[in-house]
């Protein structure tokens, strides 16, 4: 069973793009890929730790436009926060219609 959204922890450690430029990748590997081939890295994990950032985020946009009408929190602050609570939303919503039409794919198929 899945755990619920709002107890899922956000893990940046496993996300981390690498540093190198391509050809050197490629050349040399580096401690980090070597560490990454060792423990595989699940899909679900990967949009647990996605739908738990986008939701920090939104809460984020949330508690500064409430700080924002209080007078805590300066308008850049404020609409910084909002914009990137908006980011977050999207993506989710972009990665959710991608899901969706792949399921719908998938029941399209001929069995």
């Amino acid at each position: 069973m899945l755990n619920p959204i709002s107890s899922l922890d956000f893990n940046l450690d496993r996300l981390s793009p690498p540093t190198a430029a391509p050809s050197v990748r490629a050349a040399a590997p580096t401690q980090a890929a070597a560490s990454t081939a060792a423990q595989p890295v699940d899909f679900m994990d990967v949009l647990a730790e996605v739908s738990g950032s986008a939701m920090a985020d939104l809460r984020a946009g949330e508690a500064a436009s409430i700080a924002g009408m209080e007078g805590k929190m300066s308008v850049q602050q404020v609409v910084e926060a909002v914009m990137s609570a908006e980011k977050s939303l999207q993506t989710a919503l972009a990665v959710r219609d991608k899901v969706v039409s792949a399921y719908q794919e998938i029941g399209r198929m001929a069995i």
